[in-house]
């Protein structure tokens, strides 16, 4: 058994809660801008005092509406402004929010609000109305709901405007560092969802700890533009260090035209799941290839992460620093440009980034900072930081934290970002809490220095026929690195060898099939089983295949003829492949991997 912990740098008062930060800001930075909201497709600025008052106004409304202390206010809607105005007002009326993702089922919000015996819920708009008007009749606590896109915040502002500061406050100060501040449901990629308690004192513990070493981040002059789904923790927890920190967000939830907000934003920091980074590395390496720049791109690729590889080794040599000072004007600005211009960190979790793409980044002058948690550890619980790094880690512990690694190599972690337990679930509480200890189910190694590298999940883990265990996370991030590989799924269990379902970059298919001669009409099903498609593939496999022992590689793959999607029920919210659905469902093409 490996641990190793970090002592304590800030302690969180008992009667400190979420809101303090918005009225602290409001009376100290009054006219420092909070946020910046897009109308109009310009980006108009909220000041400080601005949105104090504004949620001020709401808080006021949901007390008029009966919103009592410690009820459960549920919130579905895509990321934007509201969002995060009303998670603030909930909190100032002493509520607990209880986020819902946008594209949740009927079945998933009749759960969530059901199971966590919400009273209210906020509803972004007319879609959102129809699938709680499907479920609502077995949601008899649930008597008040608002519709963003209605009208139903200036309804609720109006309603509340017999409401005092006075009695604002006094529902203010009702909470503590101890009082539930969310319950989050786990995306799950298996089962029911479970409700995540998480603490005021979770937050502001995680959101000022982990900020605490990122000045290049989260300085007073700092910004960026939120983009992932606020529902998830990861989102949440740096929306709580903006307000925090008094740093500057944006919100968007269009990634189609992500490209163009970075333009105009022009935010000095970002943060994302692996799979966005991985799309901005085979969009431009496709853009280039099909200009016919791409021995261009290629080089500049390979001396990026030579470059970065040399930062490692106290700096890169003459000749790497030479040719790198040329791709910088020649590429590395223009990626750069492509997120804003001022982007000089980013902030990556939900999954594994990889060690080739974490040099490339860093390389090209955009270092990506991984951490690693989960939503029972209120996002962070290690994390990379631009004076302690290691490419292809989550970092070390933050400080108050510690990680142990168990006999069997499972990660558990301890502080005071550990959520209090599962809603309304004792005995998964039980299996998942002892003598403080959070089990995570992930699989790690602590190196010498303290930094975590994630091998697998526990569940994931596949054993062959032979009784080798294989960790498929190895081979599939390495799989998705490549610009025709949308997603990958390494099968195998109880089974010969290992093999590989594979999907198709839908985006990056066009340019490929103008390269080798494909009639512009022919669909991934109908390339399916094509020579020059499967070589590709193949090779990417091949790369891949060098990470792992002969026993772990992949012998052979499938092509599937769709893609795996978040709407097909393939993915999560946070974009985890959902193993269990995608087992059931393309059963048949595993089992002509093995019949072969």
């Amino acid at each position: 058994m490996v641990e190793v912990s970090v002592p304590v740098t800030i302690k969180i008062p008992e009667d400190a809660n979420l809101t303090d930060a918005v009225f602290r800001n409001a009376a100290e930075h009054p006219d420092a801008v909070s946020f910046a909201r897009k109308v109009s497709g310009s980006w108009q600025p909220i000041s400080a005092k601005d949105f104090a008052e504004q949620v001020r106004s709401l808080a006021a409304g949901l007390i008029a509406s009966g919103v009592q202390p410690g009820e459960r206010v549920g919130l579905m809607s895509a990321t934007r402004f509201e969002w995060t105005l009303i998670d603030y007002a909930i909190w100032t009326a002493g509520a607990v929010t209880v986020p819902i993702y946008e594209t949740s089922s009927a079945e998933q919000v009749q759960w969530i609000l059901s199971d966590s015996e919400a009273t209210a819920v906020f509803l972004e708009g007319e879609s959102h109305q129809k699938t709680f008007a499907s479920v609502s009749a077995s949601l008899p606590n649930v008597v008040r709901t608002w519709t963003i896109e209605g009208g139903g915040l200036e309804q609720l502002v109006e309603g509340g405007k017999s409401i005092s500061s006075a009695e604002i406050d006094e529902r203010r100060r009702t909470l503590n560092a101890a009082s539930t501040a969310t319950i989050i449901y786990t995306s799950g990629t298996t089962g029911r969802p479970k409700g995540c308690e998480l603490t005021h004192r979770n937050f502001l513990f995680d959101a000022t700890t982990t900020t605490e070493g990122l000045d290049e981040l989260f300085g007073s002059d700092g910004s960026t533009l939120l983009f992932l789904p606020l529902a998830h923790v990861f989102a949440r927890i740096i929306q709580v260090g903006c307000v925090e920190n008094r740093v500057r967000m944006g919100h968007t939830h269009d990634i189609k035209n992500l490209m163009s907000d970075f333009a105009l934003f022009k935010p000095t920091f970002i943060l994302s799941v692996p799979r966005v980074f991985e799309k901005v590395y085979n969009t431009a390496k496709q853009k280039a290839h099909a200009s016919g720049k791409g021995a261009i791109f290629d080089r500049a690729e390979r001396v990026a992460i030579a470059y970065s590889e040399g930062i490692e080794r106290g700096g890169a040599g003459p000749l790497v620093r030479g040719q790198h000072a040329l791709f910088d004007r020649l590429v590395y600005s223009k990626l750069r440009e492509a997120l804003g211009g001022r982007v000089e960190y980013a902030v990556s979790g939900g999954a594994p980034l990889g060690t080739r793409l974490g040099h490339f980044f860093r390389g090209i002058g955009v270092t990506v900072l991984e951490g690693y948690g989960l939503t029972e550890t209120t996002a962070g619980a290690t994390l990379n930081l631009p004076d302690a790094i290691k490419v292809g880690t989550v970092g070390r512990p933050i400080p108050g934290a510690s990680v142990r690694i168990a006999d069997d190599g499972e990660i558990l972690l301890k502080g005071d970002n550990v959520f209090t337990g599962y809603w309304h679930n004792a005995d998964a509480t039980g299996e998942a809490l002892a003598d403080g200890w959070f089990r995570t189910g992930d699989l790690g190694e602590l190196d010498s220095e303290g930094f975590l590298t994630i091998t697998g999940r526990k569940k994931d883990l596949i054993v062959t026929a032979g009784g080798k265990n294989v960790a498929p996370a190895v081979l599939e991030d390495r799989l998705r690195a490549h610009p025709l590989i949308s997603q990958a799924m390494v099968v195998g269990d109880q089974r010969p060898f290992i093999a590989c379902l594979v999907t198709i970059d839908e985006e990056a298919l066009p340019a490929w099939k103008s390269r080798n001669g494909k009639p512009e009409s022919a669909t991934v099903s109908d390339l399916a089983d094509d020579e020059a498609l499967r070589a590709e593939i193949q090779g990417a496999i091949d790369e891949a295949n060098k990470a792992v022992s002969r026993a772990e590689a992949i012998r052979t793959f499938r092509i599937l003829g769709v893609d795996f999607t978040e709407e097909g029920g393939q993915l999560t919210p946070s974009l985890k492949v959902k193993r269990a659905v995608v087992t059931k469902e393309f059963a048949e093409d595993i089992e002509a991997l093995y019949s072969r």
